[in-house]
């Protein structure tokens, strides 16, 4: 190597050291200030507030940031990507062009393939309640409440694959490992109930979502924000004390582990796991209890089995009605009990094929959509009306989703709509929105929201906000990072406020 090779050489290294030098020190500097709370205490221009926790009561209520207009959220997801076309967004183009090509989509390639021509609904759609909102006969329950409802027709997704898709509903990512929107409520908020988790996810009877337990996943955030999975149709354990096991022995085992516990918190001062952990099975104890007789529906009255449908059998349909009706009641006790967050969901991907237990109408939409209807409707319904009669809709919000809407064409060769994420349609009801109202739309044919759009940020954003929560303030520091459901994206939907 010649001199000035080497001279080169050295000059090149001494820059590098240098600056890995510098890239040190940044590093330490950026651990200081980490340790002290000061790094990234700006989020969207707002100073982050993270919930002050006590490790041993992790569930313990929780003030939120400003006077909320709901104490609880029901999340109802119907997973499979339900049809904004053949249920809530009315398009009288769609009828006009029937059995045409789209106008510019002549290459068009979704999902599963190559379209074929703009297709209407096979229901007919008509108008309801005072507010004249045009619904599908699909849904004949559901549009009776019509004036009770609040329309986003605007939303648009990320993806048009339905385990992304659910992910994205649910936790406001794309990615597997992130918390859902009830992880965030639970550890912003803790629970009004503590007998009872602050968050619960009531999969379909069919079977649980593509994504499963990743829809109430708590990620990064400590694990006693998970949602606790449970419904109405399978058996609880009983969980009494056993035969032989006397009240005595079982107060004086107790205090001995309590003891235990207690000395062992002295000889590790400062150490939060134990307490956590304790706290967990406190509440699995008291669970024990309480949930056994929670999702015991044997008291409920005749008139309530009928106006959810839980009363009728005897059937494919009626039995599939009868079984998510007994989920719907089930969440409306969770919610009268005062549990924090609760997801229900209609449809499952774990048994039956593709579009026989979801909402997945790629092949035969008609039939498909004519069993999955008439489940969802009379009972989502009773639901709602349930709720309003005990004055429960004016302190929970309910949230109605998908994970994407499906395409105003049928898939060529098929009789089924494609997926669809650049346009569709979401209802909330309840506390704090406007009743019979709708916001954004969709093109002429239902493809593309273009006017109003809302993203599941924005939807994530009002849900917190309706909580009485900041959602640019909400934070948890993970990675280096500040943390939020919303990223760094997301508006309030405020045109959809009531005031």
């Amino acid at each position: 190597m010649s001199a000035s090779n080497l001279r080169n050489g050295l000059l090149d290294r001494r820059r590098f050291l240098g600056d890995a030098g510098l890239g040190l020190g940044a590093i330490a500097l950026t651990h200081l200030l980490s340790r002290q709370g000061l790094l990234g205490a700006s989020v969207g221009g707002k100073e982050p507030i993270r919930p002050s926790i006590d490790p041993g009561r992790p569930y313990a209520p929780r003030t939120p940031h400003f006077a909320p207009k709901a104490k609880n959220v029901l999340v109802i997801f119907c997973s499979g990507a339900c049809s904004q076309l053949d249920t809530f967004d009315f398009k009288p183009e769609l009828i006009r062009r029937h059995g045409q090509p789209m106008p510019g989509a002549g290459k068009l390639i979704t999902f599963q393939g190559e379209q074929g021509a703009l297709t209407r609904s096979p229901w007919e759609f008509r108008p309801r309640g005072r507010s004249g909102k045009m619904v599908s006969d699909l849904l004949p329950h559901l549009g009776a409440l019509a004036d009770d409802l609040c329309f986003l027709h605007g939303m648009k997704g990320k993806t048009n694959t339905h385990g992304p898709g659910e992910n994205f509903m649910s936790t406001g990512s794309t990615l597997d490992g992130f918390p859902s929107l009830g992880a965030w409520l639970t550890y912003a908020l803790g629970s009004e109930d503590q007998s009872l988790p602050s968050y619960v996810a009531i999969p379909d009877p069919r079977g649980k979502p593509q994504n499963s337990v990743n829809n109430w996943s708590p990620g990064f955030l400590p694990a006693a924000y998970q949602g606790t999975e449970f419904n109405a149709t399978t058996p609880i354990r009983n969980l009494a004390r056993p035969d032989g096991i006397t009240a005595d022995m079982d107060a004086a085992t107790r205090a001995f582990l309590r003891r235990q516990n207690e000395r062992h918190a002295e000889a590790f001062p400062g150490d939060s796991q134990l307490a956590a952990r304790i706290s967990s099975y406190e509440l699995a104890a008291r669970m024990q209890l309480t949930v056994p007789e929670v999702a015991d529906l044997a008291g409920e009255p005749e008139h309530i089995l009928r106006l959810y449908g839980a009363d009728e059998t005897g059937s494919k349909t009626k039995d599939l009605r009868a079984a998510y009706a007994r989920n719907c009641i089930l969440a409306r006790r969770l919610v009268e009990r005062g549990v924090r967050f609760v997801q229900l969901f209609n449809g499952a991907y774990q048994t039956g094929g593709e579009g026989v237990s979801n909402w997945d109408g790629h092949k035969d939409l008609l039939n498909q959509y004519s069993v999955h209807g008439p489940v969802l409707d009379k009972p989502t319904a009773g639901l709602l009306i349930d709720l309003k009669q005990r004055g429960l809709l004016e302190e929970t919000l309910v949230v109605w989703c998908t994970e994407f809407g499906r395409m105003p064409t049928f898939q060529k060769g098929s009789q089924g709509r494609d997926h669809n994420p650049d346009g569709f349609t979401c209802w909330m009801a309840g506390a704090g929105v406007k009743p019979g109202f709708s916001y954004g739309a969709t093109d002429e044919f239902g493809h593309k929201a273009v006017q109003d759009v809302t993203t599941v940020y924005d939807l994530h954003a009002t849900i917190l906000h309706l909580l009485g929560l900041d959602h640019e303030r909400l934070t948890f520091y993970h990675n280096g990072l500040e943390r939020r459901l919303t990223d760094v994206h997301g508006e309030v939907i405020r045109p959809i406020l009531a005031g």
